[in-house]
């Protein structure tokens, strides 16, 4: 199954505990020998420093990082400052996101799109990175309607990004019938699913609120049912991702982009699970 991309993704520690952490956790991820680890931006760049940080210290260990940039955090200036720095370490693929502004910033940045950041990176840097966008098979919270949501993402494509990565999902179905309708609009690229473990059903519940993702009924009757079992809970959802990483592969789907949420241990039996062997072993 290693012919199938494998990448994880990372949120930028804020402590030196966290740092350290994060270390142990991408040493052992690294065994998977995955193309690249990604770190992400918060709103409006406030994990700025962290992120850069974060992004270069994965990449001075030898591993490929791949940094999340987006639209509403930096004025162009200082995203070209950035993108130049990422560059002139050996960075050669990023994440191109609108992001989400801070509150109390609306209207005050001048790009409104995503696909404007990609044609911007594009026009200045030409072809020194590959850009990845955000795709969102049960649709993007802010969309009008689910065929303008692809009608953006083929703008992205348009502009110059190369592959896709999705929101996490528990439906198959729902990323299958998102590509068969991306495919429909004129889009070839590679649209990666993204994988969110399951490992704390009230953290789930929050995540998926403030990002649209669903959660399927009955997973959530499941794993309400065994409150604090933490074993459980952790059992549980590694059964439900593994059959949902299962059925995406054999539908050719062309990787697997795990959300980590900085774990290592519950990734590494789901990549087990699915064939992924450690370099090493």
């Amino acid at each position: 199954m290693n012919n199938h991309h494998l990448s994880f993704e990372f949120f930028p520690p804020k402590t030196e505990v966290g740092r350290l952490k994060l270390a142990k956790v991408h040493a052992k991820l690294n065994l998977l020998n995955p193309e690249f680890f990604s770190v992400t931006y918060g709103a409006g760049g406030s994990t700025k420093t962290f992120t850069k940080d974060t992004v270069l210290d994965i990449q001075k260990k030898g591993s490929n990082a791949v940094p999340h940039v987006s639209v509403c955090a930096d004025d162009t200036p200082s995203l070209f400052e950035l993108l130049s720095e990422y560059k002139s370490a050996g960075i050669s693929k990023i994440v191109a996101l609108r992001g989400d502004l801070p509150s109390g910033m609306g209207g005050t940045k001048q790009l409104v799109y995503a696909n404007e950041l990609v044609e911007l990176i594009k026009d200045h840097f030409g072809d020194s990175f590959e850009i990845f966008v955000a795709a969102y098979p049960e649709i993007h919270p802010e969309s009008e309607n689910y065929q303008k949501d692809i009608y953006w993402l083929n703008k992205k494509f348009e502009a110059g990004a190369s592959r896709g990565i999705t929101q996490y999902f528990y439906n198959s179905n729902s990323y299958l019938y998102f590509v068969e309708q991306c495919k429909k609009s004129g889009i070839e690229a590679p649209i990666i699913p993204g994988i969110m473990p399951i490992t704390n059903y009230h953290n789930l519940v929050r995540f998926s609120e403030n990002c649209g993702a669903d959660i399927p009924r009955w997973i959530q009757k499941r794993l309400h049912q065994y409150g604090d079992d933490t074993e459980s809970i952790k059992d549980f959802g590694l059964d439900v991702v593994t059959h949902l990483c299962e059925e995406l592969l054999e539908n050719n789907a062309p990787g697997l982009h795990f959300y980590t949420m900085n774990q290592a241990d519950v990734n590494l039996t789901l990549c087990n699970r699915l064939g992924f062997s450690l370099a090493n072993a």
